[in-house]
Protein backbone atom coordinates (compact mmCIF):
# COMPACT_ATOMS: atom_id res chain seq x y z
CA UNK A 1 0.00 0.00 0.00
CA UNK A 2 0.95 3.47 -0.70
CA UNK A 3 0.24 6.21 1.99
CA UNK A 4 -0.80 9.86 0.99
CA UNK A 5 -1.94 12.85 2.29
CA UNK A 6 -4.85 14.50 1.41
CA UNK A 7 -6.79 17.30 2.75
CA UNK A 8 -10.88 17.00 3.61
CA UNK A 9 -12.93 19.66 4.99
CA UNK A 10 -14.02 18.97 8.19
CA UNK A 11 -17.59 18.44 7.78
CA UNK A 12 -16.34 15.68 5.29
CA UNK A 13 -13.86 14.08 7.96
CA UNK A 14 -16.33 14.31 10.83
CA UNK A 15 -18.65 12.33 8.02
CA UNK A 16 -15.53 9.81 7.30
CA UNK A 17 -14.97 9.21 11.23
CA UNK A 18 -18.82 8.32 11.41
CA UNK A 19 -19.21 5.73 8.79
CA UNK A 20 -15.34 4.36 8.69
CA UNK A 21 -16.24 2.74 12.18
CA UNK A 22 -12.58 3.28 12.97
CA UNK A 23 -10.89 2.58 9.65
CA UNK A 24 -10.21 4.98 7.09
CA UNK A 25 -8.14 3.50 4.94
CA UNK A 26 -10.58 0.80 4.19
CA UNK A 27 -13.37 2.36 4.14
CA UNK A 28 -11.70 4.94 1.20
CA UNK A 29 -10.46 2.39 -0.23
CA UNK A 30 -13.96 0.16 -0.48
CA UNK A 31 -15.93 3.75 -1.52
CA UNK A 32 -12.99 4.19 -4.42
CA UNK A 33 -13.25 0.18 -5.96
CA UNK A 34 -16.50 -0.02 -5.60
CA UNK A 35 -16.31 3.48 -7.76
CA UNK A 36 -14.06 2.05 -10.43
CA UNK A 37 -15.87 -1.23 -10.92
CA UNK A 38 -18.97 1.16 -11.41
CA UNK A 39 -16.93 3.09 -13.98
CA UNK A 40 -15.63 0.15 -15.90
CA UNK A 41 -18.69 -1.27 -16.02
CA UNK A 42 -19.92 2.04 -17.49
CA UNK A 43 -16.90 2.27 -20.08
CA UNK A 44 -17.75 -1.70 -20.72
CA UNK A 45 -21.37 -0.88 -21.65
CA UNK A 46 -20.70 2.06 -23.66
CA UNK A 47 -18.00 0.28 -25.86
CA UNK A 48 -20.43 -2.71 -26.48
CA UNK A 49 -23.29 0.03 -27.25
CA UNK A 50 -20.78 1.29 -29.83
CA UNK A 51 -19.92 -2.03 -31.47
CA UNK A 52 -23.10 -2.99 -31.70
CA UNK A 53 -23.82 -0.55 -34.27
CA UNK A 54 -20.80 -0.81 -36.26
CA UNK A 55 -21.34 -2.87 -39.14
CA UNK A 56 -18.43 -3.63 -39.88
CA UNK A 57 -18.04 -5.37 -36.05
CA UNK A 58 -21.12 -6.96 -36.59
CA UNK A 59 -20.37 -8.14 -39.59
CA UNK A 60 -17.51 -9.78 -38.30
CA UNK A 61 -19.49 -11.41 -35.77
CA UNK A 62 -21.49 -13.07 -37.71
CA UNK A 63 -19.08 -14.38 -39.63
CA UNK A 64 -17.57 -15.89 -36.79
CA UNK A 65 -20.85 -17.11 -35.49
CA UNK A 66 -20.88 -19.00 -38.84
CA UNK A 67 -17.84 -21.61 -37.61
CA UNK A 68 -18.81 -21.31 -33.94
CA UNK A 69 -19.15 -25.56 -34.79
CA UNK A 70 -16.78 -26.08 -37.16
CA UNK A 71 -14.93 -29.52 -36.29
CA UNK A 72 -16.96 -30.40 -33.59
CA UNK A 73 -18.77 -33.53 -33.84
CA UNK A 74 -22.12 -33.84 -32.05
CA UNK A 75 -21.75 -37.73 -31.59
CA UNK A 76 -18.68 -37.57 -29.80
Amino acid sequence: MVKITISLEEETLQFLDRCANGNRSSYINSLLSQQRRQALEAETIAALLKDAEDPEYLEEIAIWDSVVGDGIDATE
